[in-house]
């Protein structure tokens, strides 16, 4: 019981520590100059850097090496590798303005060591209304904004604490007639220390060629000598190319509670009482300042999870939190997840997660 106390004690602690960086954080915050942003707006593809997933969010995105379920696809493809046997993920996340930000993903065993996955992510603007100068309460037209990637991701175990993950994904943005697409792969390692639990994770994510925006809404037709009656001619917009967003991310994560710092608990039915999971990971990205991440996942009985996080370097969002229950089953295991990220001037950003592994 002593222990049992200690670390539920240090679970608290812990989360006292997160809050105490946050508080820190927002009074220390300084004013930072436009030469900060200097890689801002240089790519598109935005809703590619969308984390997945409530537990990892839930974080605030200190993911990479601790992930090891289905959404696993976005934090670090190489963690699909200890998926065991079939399992489905999807998610949905209620972003600011209306929008919606989906995911959903099934993996499947090919043979002993390997697992194949094919995922869909999409972010929808709804429908918006055609407004102009003359008419600011709409023309009567609608328009919406639709980015989807499908994605395939291999995984496997190379050796018994070396894994790999790639996952290669077909890219679409589009708004009203105009569209892009091609092709971006993430790739991922993860490595099992074999001391202390100690887990790391490295993923390098939306690797791919420039893009450009092509479609009918594009094209025009003019006159090519202003004031002078002649021919239209038929014309066609030109639009600049633009990258993918680019980045890099490694992370290190254990559970305390399996070695690291007590031995695990384990009951008369093989459950473990106890599970302090610490994660801390940095992300560089082509296009914003680099960000520091550092989560924790306290799980009681295998049951029931509380999580939390900071995000440090990220002018909108910054603490995280969300909770999970756990449902085992005849023959499958079902987890729903929830997190909540506040942002600084867009209000609330709220996730839902259903998980399934079928045994």
């Amino acid at each position: 019981m002593k222990n049992n106390y200690r670390i539920l004690a240090l679970a608290a602690f812990a989360f006292g520590l997160i809050n105490t960086a946050v508080m820190q954080a927002q009074t220390t915050q300084t004013t930072l100059a436009a030469s900060d942003f200097t890689k801002v707006g240089l790519s598109g593809g935005q809703f590619l850097k969308i984390g997945v997933g409530a537990r990892g969010t839930g974080m605030a995105g200190a993911h990479s090496a601790v992930a090891s379920d289905v959404s696993s696809i976005f934090w670090n493809p190489a963690g699909l590798a200890n998926v065991k046997g079939y399992a489905a993920d999807v998610s949905q996340t209620f972003w600011f303005a209306g929008m919606s930000h989906n995911f959903a993903a099934a993996v499947m065993p090919v043979g002993e060591k390997y697992r194949l996955a094919a995922s869909f992510t999409s972010l929808s603007s709804g429908d918006i209304k055609i407004t102009t100068m003359d008419q600011q309460d709409g023309t009567g037209g609608i328009y919406n904004v639709s980015d989807v990637a499908l994605g395939l991701t291999l995984a496997g175990s190379l050796t018994d604490q070396f894994s790999f993950g790639v996952t290669a994904k077909y890219i679409q943005q589009a708004f009203t007639n105009v569209s892009a697409g091609g092709f971006v792969f993430d790739i991922g390692t993860r490595y099992n220390t074999g001391y202390k639990g100690i887990v790391l994770g490295f993923s390098i994510n939306s690797l791919g060629t420039q893009q450009s925006f092509e479609g009918s809404d594009l094209n025009r037709a003019n006159n090519p000598v202003g004031g002078i009656k002649t021919q239209p001619v038929d014309m066609r917009l030109l639009t600049a190319p633009f990258d993918m967003p680019l980045s890099f991310r490694a992370g290190i994560g254990t559970d305390l509670c399996k070695g690291a710092v007590w031995e695990p608990e384990i009951d008369a039915d093989g459950v473990l009482q106890h599970s302090l999971v610490t994660a801390l990971d940095f992300e560089t990205f082509s296009d914003v300042p680099e960000q520091f991440a550092a989560g924790l996942e306290y799980t009681w009985k295998e049951l029931l999870s509380i999580r939390g996080g900071y995000r440090f370097g990220n002018d909108q969002f910054g603490l995280a939190g969300g909770i999970g229950i756990k449902y085992v089953g005849s023959g499958f295991d079902g987890q729903i997840d929830y997190s909540v990220n506040p942002s600084q001037s867009l209000g609330l950003i709220n996730r839902v997660s259903v998980a399934l592994k079928f045994n």
